[in-house]
């Protein structure tokens, strides 16, 4: 924990030189961060695989937009039933899709996920206002802002902690907290009791019943917990940008958080965070590489050779970032299938055991020696 306290609170230093040290990218480390180790609270322990997370982000959104609305602009009502509330819709689809294991279960969580999306692209408008999204209005009524005296003033109002903005810097600061506090959490489950009994069902779940344990429970369980994450994750979205819409319901949502948790290591501490500031970094800043950057970054080059140049490099990034993730991603699988985790596994143990190596045959040559000096006597 002190290690990535530290590692955390420093990003904004250490992350200049990769050209990624604005407070927006760094907010969505810390709240992807948060909704990839909570998917690991589900996926990586137990093995259920879901592919209707993104539900939960969204209901963490729009609470989140209509706390702002109704209540106040202070952060912690709107994180608080954001939470709760994905917590008991979680609980709602597990209840009926932990009926099911497999693919079975996956489908289902995917079925209720598009269900959820639609459900607020059309029918729900009223609630999410459509396509449009639901976003902050000068009219809102603020009621708890209004009996603390704070009137809103020309322009829209900034989420805030007791007038710390959510934005910039500052917002930064609060989300890397809140990823802290998510992590130490997640920490104690990943080494409690529970997270065995979680990791004994993803190793055998049906070696787990006739040993006389009922897994739904622990089941339901880990998957309220992980809904609560990712609704924590979708109130902070709508913290640093109070609109909340439909797209953060669809299932290129719940893949992408697979996807982030396979990248880094499924079932690992630190890789859901690893897999979380790749894809970020990969969509934020590989995107940002347009013909016009590509250009000017061969510009040393003889024109006939950098227009070529740069359109072979522009393949791969700008709005073709995603096929450099997907290499990327590719390699991940098939040379280590562990993620980005057992890459730095076995590196240690390389470099451990090479260490190791070398006083042995250190001791070797000089028990040579001896031997032969011994023999010359």
């Amino acid at each position: 924990m002190a290690i990535l306290s530290v590692v955390v609170l420093t990003m904004p230093i250490w992350l200049q030189p990769f050209g990624a040290a604005y407070p927006d990218l760094m907010q969505k480390f810390m709240i992807f961060g948060i909704f990839a180790i909570g998917y690991n609270i589900l996926f990586g322990l137990t093995g259920y695989l879901s592919f209707g997370h993104a539900a939960f982000l969204g209901v963490g959104s729009y609470t989140a937009v209509w706390s702002f609305k109704l209540l106040s602009m202070n952060v912690i009502p709107a994180l608080i039933f954001g939470t709760i509330l994905s917590g008991l819709f979680a609980l709602a689809i597990g209840f009926v899709s932990l009926r099911r294991s497999g693919i079975y279960f996956s489908i289902l969580t995917l079925a209720f996920a598009q269900m959820s999306y639609n459900l607020a692209y059309s029918v729900l408008t009223p609630i999410t206002n459509g396509e449009t999204g639901l976003q902050l209005t000068q009219g809102d009524a603020r009621v708890l802002d209004r009996m603390a005296g704070i009137e809103a003033d020309a322009s829209l109002p900034t989420p805030n902690l007791f007038g710390i903005e959510g934005i910039g810097y500052s917002g930064f600061y609060i989300c890397a907290a809140l990823m802290l506090i998510s992590f130490f959490i997640y920490l104690r489950i990943f080494r409690s009791p529970f997270g065995l009994k979680l990791r004994a069902i993803k190793s055998n779940q049906n070696r787990m019943g006739y040993t006389g344990y009922n897994t739904r429970p622990y089941l339901m369980t880990a998957f309220v917990i992980s809904g609560m994450y990712a609704g924590l994750a979708g109130s902070l979205l709508a913290v640093t940008d109070p609109l909340a819409g439909a797209e953060r319901m669809q299932w290129t949502a719940s893949g992408e958080v697979v996807l982030i948790t396979i990248l880094g290591g499924v079932g690992t501490l630190i890789g859901p965070l690893l897999g979380a500031g790749i894809i970020k970094y990969f969509e934020n800043i590989f995107s940002a590489f347009n013909e016009t950057v590509l250009l000017n970054a061969f510009s040393f080059l003889p024109d006939w050779l950098a227009h070529p140049v740069a359109a072979v490099v522009g393949l791969f990034v700008g709005e073709g970032w995603h096929l450099t993730l997907g290499l990327v991603f590719m390699l991940i699988v098939i040379f280590l299938p562990g993620g980005i985790m057992e890459g730095i596994s076995r590196l240690a143990r390389l470099v451990t055991n090479r260490n190791k190596a070398e006083p042995k045959s250190g001791a070797h040559e000089n028990k040579e020696k001896e031997q032969a000096s011994a023999g010359e006597v």
